[in-house]
């Protein structure tokens, strides 16, 4: 038994040497700047200050969102709300003409509400809600820009409601589902290429809510002391808007040829499949590495189905040619005092969008998210978390569609909050 033990001792450490290896690899990849589409990864406090990691190192009730299986390990019930406001400054510079524009994006709201509670009569069994906004932003630009034709505002949002159930098969593994509900809305506003005689363009916005079904499964196990492993799936969620209202400010003149009416979208919200590690040396010191694969193959185009038609307003359909990329998610963990923990993290995200395809709505590149956390347990019940996250963005392109051609640059900080109580 004796040597039994020394090996699978052996064997774990041997693993623990490898994971880091992997993770300063991580650590080495080139720094360039933005991407990811519109999806927001700011869905737990703790996990933002390490990266955006954390689907095989269970703390707190957003494993929910994070993997559902790995929630039957957290050891209480549990209620957290977290909030994260996003500021993003974006600046577009022309290459003819080397004219300016900068965006007026309001904060962005990213929040999170879970719910996770053990029943009474089992241990072994947990049921959770999580609600939560995983994609979605608003892009604004200043008045007359130089890309007016294309965009001058598009506000999206989406709210994920997941009611969620975790079983715990044995002492190292767990499996887990939540069934997804999700609403969202959409608004997209740009100037037409035609003034009236007080010089002022036309102008078109299109407006809508839609929702959708979905699901978020996983598997968590513990085969050793020192190691966690975590492998999560959420499907890919088909927001459609089958009754949006379509607004057309025009000139008298061809009021007819621009009529307001109702008008038909729809909008793929990826599906994710993600590996975690979590590796926990001591007490104190934890790691977490996710990889993530995104198939954001789905948006393809951005159609518009206008239920009134004429010569002058028809079915629109603007190639967007998404690929599917990966990220990959680091972070580090280190409890200073009983009731002190620090955290940093890095996350390095391929771009979805392909060169001839950037557009003002997500002018994206690829990006190296830096962050950081701390967590402050005021007593046995209370606790707060706090993180920030900060990134940039440079993207030079010549849309193939609309003929934009410029630089976009575009710096976000997000700092963030938690309160959890635990029961």
């Amino acid at each position: 038994m004796t040597l039994l033990f020394k090996r699978q001792n052996l064997i774990t450490r041997s693993l623990f040497v490898e994971m880091l290896r992997l993770i300063i690899i991580i650590l080495l990849l080139p720094i360039t700047s933005f991407g990811q589409g519109y999806q927001v990864n700011l869905q737990g406090q703790v996990q933002q200050g390490m990266g955006g990691a954390g689907t095989a190192l269970m703390q707190d009730a957003s494993a929910l969102f994070f993997n559902p299986a790995g929630a039957a390990f957290v050891h209480k019930s549990e209620i957290t709300g977290s909030f994260t406001p996003t500021f993003a400054k974006g600046q577009f510079t022309e290459h003819l003409t080397n004219a300016t524009a900068e965006t007026t994006s309001p904060m962005g709201t990213p929040f999170s509400v879970y719910g996770l509670f053990q029943l009474k009569d089992s241990s072994k069994l947990k049921l959770g809600m999580a609600i939560y906004t995983p994609f979605g932003s608003t892009v604004e630009w200043q008045d007359a820009w130089v890309g007016r034709f294309a965009l001058t505002r598009l506000a999206l949002k989406s709210i994920f409601f997941q009611p969620t159930v975790s079983y715990r098969l044995s002492d190292k593994i767990a499996i887990g589902a939540g069934f997804v509900y999700s609403y969202g809305s959409v608004n997209l506003r740009k100037d037409i290429p035609l003034q009236g005689q007080n010089g002022i363009y036309a102008t078109a916005e299109l407006a809508g809510t839609g929702h959708s079904f979905g699901y978020n499964v996983g598997v968590y196990f513990e085969p050793a002391k020192y190691l966690n492993l975590g492998l999560t799936y959420r499907s890919q969620v088909n927001m459609a808007i089958s009754n949006g209202t379509a607004t057309f400010t025009v000139p008298a003149s061809v009021e007819d040829k621009f009529p307001s009416g109702s008008f038909a979208s729809s909008l793929p919200l990826p599906q994710v499949l993600t590996l975690g590690f979590g590796i926990k040396p001591s007490d104190n010191l934890a790691f977490a590495l996710d990889v993530n694969y995104v198939g954001w193959n789905a948006y393809d185009t951005l159609a518009f189905d206008y239920d009134l038609n004429t010569e002058s307003l028809e079915d629109t359909k603007s190639a967007r040619k998404y690929e599917n990329t990966l990220a990959f998610r680091v972070g580090a963990q280190y409890k200073l005092t009983p009731i002190l923990a620090a955290r940093l993290g890095m996350a390095y995200t391929l771009t979805p969008v392909q060169d001839g395809y950037v557009t003002p709505e997500t002018p994206d590149a690829n990006r190296i998210n830096y962050t950081a956390g701390l967590t402050y347990d005021l007593n046995e019940h209370l606790n707060f978390d706090f993180s920030i996250l900060y990134t940039q963005v440079k993207r030079e392109d010549t849309n193939l569609e609309t003929g934009l051609s410029g630089n976009f640059r575009t710096r976000v900080i997000a700092p963030g909050i938690s309160v959890s109580y635990k029961l």
